[in-house]
């Protein structure tokens, strides 16, 4: 059931002490060329995980932002690395953002672009998915205080908070 070479009637447990340390040893170690990571739409002035959960509308700059991300793709039948999001059926929107960089695949949940439901408050099915990275990045169009304890995750351990600049010349800088 293993693989079709292997040629063995049975296997048999191997006892060692260390064992399941070993194992997450290796098990830390592994490259992955796969990442997804969380992007959030702050607006000004929100402060609450509801308030940037609930934003559906997105500005200029952070559209421009998503472009100097990745490559804004249909999920439907999508075949890179997905990054836990629906392509068949569309029960998790209907685009997001993706690039490959250096040979690895990235897909970005951008909370935007997950499904907005009516009536939930914690708008669950963006935070399902955000919630269970572990990075995120917060897009801010002006500066507005974050708190990492805003947004109730096990999983989510840096935040990247970006905003908008400019330069001298009138040019898009981010910092």
């Amino acid at each position: 059931l293993l693989c079709e070479d292997v040629n063995v009637d049975r296997f048999f447990p191997v006892l060692y002490p260390k064992a399941s340390q070993l194992i997450v040893a290796f098990d830390e170690h592994v490259i992955s060329n796969n990442f997804k990571f969380g992007v959030i739409y702050q607006k000004a002035g929100q402060t609450t995980e509801e308030e940037v959960f609930s934003n559906t509308e997105e500005s200029l700059a952070f559209l421009e932002f998503l472009e100097f991300l990745g490559d804004r793709i249909q999920l439907q039948d999508f075949r890179g690395f997905r990054g836990g999001l629906d392509v068949t059926r569309g029960q998790t929107g209907t685009e997001s953002v993706y690039t490959n960089f250096r040979g690895k695949e990235i897909m970005f949940h951008v909370s935007t672009k997950l499904p907005f439901t009516e009536g939930d408050a914690q708008q669950l099915q963006r935070k399902r998915h955000i919630g269970n990275d572990i990075v995120a990045i917060v897009f801010q169009d002006e500066n507005t205080p974050f708190v990492p304890d805003m947004i109730a995750s096990n999983f989510l351990h840096a935040y990247v908070v970006v905003q908008l600049a400019h330069g001298a010349i009138g040019e898009t800088l981010y910092k």
